[in-house]
């Protein structure tokens, strides 16, 4: 990647929860205005990868670089200013129910600018626009359907207009209509806005149309990294199982099994 600006850096982060590594060793470059999906099965470390990307979690070895700053050597102040720069779509919305669409997307504005109401209330309507929500901005998240709830999320994510955007699971319980639906919308995002995407999905579907790269942990690592095509010729046979939605046919050591029932180490 000599010569291309990189938006993330992760460098040999391992992560544990109590005793057991969730993340071993991972080292990954995003590119600026690269859509990078990040897949897996269960229990393979995406979330954990996502939280220390975003800050919430601190590397127990390795670092994450984030606009070319280290995460760990900032201070409170200074990661919340980097976080102006960031978006994040969480995977159920997230939207305050008390608070109107409209209110939910006002937000950041009202956290982290001195912008007059006027202002905020014109930025708010043509993010509304972007997501193609126009004149639902009065509307309570209860009365919203699962593609408008997401559709509202990422346009409360991008009304700072962030260099950096973060979707956990963006089209997680849509059918696939609504699913395509924000699959074009986050293509549409980085084309318009120029941002780097980070992308947490289960759904292979949508990680074969919008990604640029896949990336895909197994165990916490990384077994396969690179373009859809590269991704789909994969010889790692966990990314071939993860694909077909083969699953693994696990060989059962009969003396590990019983010490485990007598719970001996």
């Amino acid at each position: 990647m000599t010569g291309e600006a990189i938006s993330i850096e992760v460098r040999g982060l391992d992560a544990y929860w109590g005793d057991r590594k969730v993340l071993a060793g991972i080292d990954l470059a995003v590119r600026q205005g690269e859509i990078m999906v990040i897949m897996g099965g269960s229990g393979s470390g995406k979330s954990t990868l996502l939280n220390h990307l975003l800050g919430l979690l601190h590397p127990a070895a390795g670092s994450v670089r984030l606009l070319g700053r280290d995460l760990s050597a900032l201070s409170s102040q200074e990661i919340l200013d980097l976080r102006r720069h960031m978006g994040v779509a969480f995977q159920g919305g997230a939207l305050f129910s008390s608070l109107t669409v409209a209110e939910n997307i006002m937000l950041p504005l009202e956290e982290h600018t001195r912008l007059d109401r006027k202002t905020m209330e014109i930025i708010v309507r043509l993010k509304l626009e972007v997501v193609n929500l126009a004149g639902f901005g009065h509307l309570m998240p209860s009365e919203l359907s699962g593609g408008m709830t997401k559709r509202a999320a990422l346009a409360r994510a991008i009304v700072l207009d962030p260099r950096l955007l973060f979707c956990d699971e963006p089209s997680a319980g849509l059918d696939p209509v609504v699913s395509s639906a924000i699959d074009d919308l986050i293509l549409r995002l980085r084309d318009a806005m120029g941002m780097t995407i980070v992308v947490v999905t289960h759904d292979l579907d949508s990680a074969f149309k919008i990604a640029d790269r896949i990336c895909v942990l197994d165990e916490g690592t990384i077994v396969a990294l690179g373009t859809r095509a590269e991704i789909r010729a994969s010889p790692v046979a966990r990314v071939q199982n993860l694909l077909n939605r083969r699953t693994e046919e696990a060989t059962l050591d009969t003396d590990a099994y019983l010490r485990r029932l007598l719970g001996e180490s």
